[in-house]
C-alpha cells in the first residue's frame, strides 16, 4: 500500500520575508496557494473567517463543511486540506505562536477555550454579527498591509478580540463545571510557572503548590492543553528566552544566567531541542 506524501508547511509559503503572521482574502486562494489543497501539515495556526463559501475543510478526521457566517479553526501539526470554491467572501489569518505570545506574558493561546478542543473545531457567527466582524477583519487586514511603524502591535491587539469573540461564540460542550474547575486549576499552574520557572523546572515543586500529585497535574494539563506538565514548564522557559534573544541585547551566557542554567552550553543545547536553531541563529533569523 502505497503512503500518502504529507508535505509539512511554514508561514514561507505565503511569501519571502513572511514568518509569523499573514491575512489575504478567501478570492482565489487555492489558486495563488495550490498547497493547501492537498494534505499537509503546517506550524501555524490558520482561522477562516467565513461570510459565504462552498467546499469543505478536513481537519485530521472531521470535515467542515463550509457555507456561510462560520468560523474554522486549523491547529498546528493537524493533517488538512482546504477545498473552497474560487469567489468565496472572508479572510484567512495564519499566525505562529511566538507571534501571538512572544511580546506580553499574558498573551497565552492556552486560555482560549476553542482553542484547545482536541478535535478540529468552527465557530458559528451571527448574521446579525457579521458587520463587526468585517469592520474587525478589515482593520487588521489594512494594518498588515500598510505595514507602518509598530504594526505588528496592532496586528497582535487585534487578533487578540478576534480570538476573545470567537472564544464568547464557541458552544460549550459537557460537563462544564468539571471543565470550568479544570482550567481553573491549570490557570494557577501557569501562574505558579511564571512565577518560579527560572529557579523550579520539575513539574513534582508545582504539583506539592496545588496540593495534587505529580501524576495527577500530568493527567490534567495534557486533558486540557495537549501538553504534559513538564512541557508547560519549558515552553514558558523558551518563551522567555525568546523574549530576552528578540527585546533584549543580552549575550547568550547572560540569557542563560537570567533563565537559571548552571551553563551557557547546556541553555544552547536546551533551545535547540525544542526550536532546531541555536539561540544566536534564532536571534539573527528573527531580527533579519
Amino acid at each position: 500500500m502505497q503512503e500518502m506524501d504529507i508535505s509539512f508547511c511554514d508561514m514561507g509559503l505565503f511569501g519571502d520575508g513572511i514568518d509569523h503572521f499573514w491575512v489575504e482574502d478567501l478570492k482565489g486562494l487555492l489558486e495563488d496557494y495550490p498547497t493547501l489543497e492537498n494534505p499537509h501539515k503546517q506550524d501555524f495556526y490558520v482561522l477562516l473567517l467565513i461570510k459565504k463559501a462552498e467546499g469543505e475543510v478536513m481537519v485530521d478526521n472531521q470535515k467542515i463543511r463550509l457555507d456561510r457566517y462560520k468560523a474554522v479553526v486549523i491547529k498546528p501539526r493537524s493533517i488538512n486540506y482546504i477545498s473552497i470554491n474560487r469567489e468565496a467572501e472572508g479572510k484567512i489569518i495564519c499566525f505562529t505562536e511566538d507571534f501571538f505570545s512572544l511580546r506580553y506574558n499574558n498573551n497565552q493561546l492556552c486560555k482560549f477555550t476553542f482553542l484547545n478542543q482536541s478535535e478540529g473545531c468552527f465557530v458559528r457567527i451571527k448574521q446579525t454579527d457579521w458587520e463587526k466582524w468585517e469592520l474587525l477583519l478589515l482593520f487588521i487586514y489594512n494594518e498588515f498591509k500598510q505595514k507602518k511603524g509598530e504594526y505588528t502591535h496592532l496586528l497582535r491587539s487585534y487578533l487578540n478580540i478576534i480570538l476573545f469573540e470567537l472564544d464568547r461564540q464557541c458552544p460549550y460542550t459537557g460537563n462544564q463545571k468539571k471543565k470550568s474547575a479544570s482550567r481553573s486549576k491549570i490557570h494557577k499552574f501557569e501562574q505558579l510557572i511564571d512565577k518560579h520557572y527560572k529557579e523550579q523546572k520539575l513539574p513534582s515543586f508545582y504539583a506539592e503548590k496545588l496540593n495534587v500529585s505529580a501524576n495527577y497535574l500530568n493527567r490534567l494539563c495534557k486533558e486540557q492543553t495537549g501538553l504534559t506538565a513538564g512541557d508547560m514548564i519549558r515552553k514558558r522557559i523558551i518563551t522567555e528566552a525568546k523574549r530576552l534573544l528578540i527585546y533584549t541585547d543580552n549575550r547568550i551566557n547572560e540569557i542563560a544566567y537570567e533563565l537559571g542554567f548552571e551553563s551557557t552550553s547546556y541553555f544552547v543545547t536546551f533551545f535547540k531541542k525544542y526550536d532546531n536553531h541555536s539561540p544566536e541563529k534564532f536571534r539573527k533569523k528573527y531580527l533579519d
